[in-house]
């Protein structure tokens, strides 16, 4: 079950920076909501170069899997 509705709708490296972020303001407020901004962000900036499809298409298929988790947890 993903965090939020919509995951299955991520397509793109945009959609899947606006879809973490949603999730993000689920979480609590304070240091822990701050940890995973600043987290997705340094990981988009990281990735930002990609060019190869597929490997976009792993990237975006984990960070919807790492999300799920963390919303769980």
């Amino acid at each position: 079950m993903a965090p939020l509705p919509g995951a299955e709708l991520v397509r793109g490296s945009l959609q899947l920076y606006r879809y973490l972020l949603r999730c993000c303001r689920r979480l609590p407020r304070g240091p822990v909501q701050q940890h995973y901004r600043h987290a997705i962000r340094q990981s988009f900036k990281v990735h930002a170069d990609e060019d190869d499809p597929e490997r976009i298409q792993q990237i975006i298929k984990r960070a919807i899997e790492d999300a799920d988790w963390v919303m769980n947890k």
